[in-house]
């Protein structure tokens, strides 16, 4: 499949494709036109850098998933003993930052619930996040 269907199937840019494989986490053949070329596996391969990415995982860490990201993670994770090993390298420091940025977040949440009650769906009595009127 050509960049464009990869990019519409995984909802990333062109240019972010273009950059994992920069990077080295995504490969491609090329059509006898010069356009890469992507296989099947590419589709669940970059929505699992992107997830990773979204998570708080850098570049450098997503590599060391890296023989894994073909395939759905909670098909292989952290089941196959080298995964594990890979999230040992790089996953409790990252668990301690998200657990910080997660924090950081509730905390803003609770400030702005408190300012703006309306924004709670259980204090406005509902899933509305409209405000009270006037």
């Amino acid at each position: 499949m050509l960049i464009g269907e990869l990019a519409a199937r995984t909802g990333v840019t062109a240019r972010a494709l273009r950059f994992y494989e920069e990077q080295g986490l995504l490969t491609c053949g090329r059509t006898a036109s010069g356009y890469r070329d992507y296989d099947e596996d590419a589709v669940a391969r970059v929505r699992n850098i992107r997830e990773l990415l979204h998570l708080g995982f850098t570049v450098e860490d997503v590599r060391a998933f890296a023989p894994y990201l073909d395939r759905e993670l909670p098909e292989v994770f952290p089941y196959e003993p080298r995964c594990a090993f890979g999230y040992a390298v790089v996953g409790p420091p990252r668990v301690a930052e998200l657990n910080e940025r997660i924090a950081r977040l509730t905390r803003l949440r609770d400030r702005l619930v408190q300012r703006m009650p309306w924004l709670d769906p259980e204090q406005a009595g509902g899933d509305s996040v409209s405000p009270p009127e006037k």
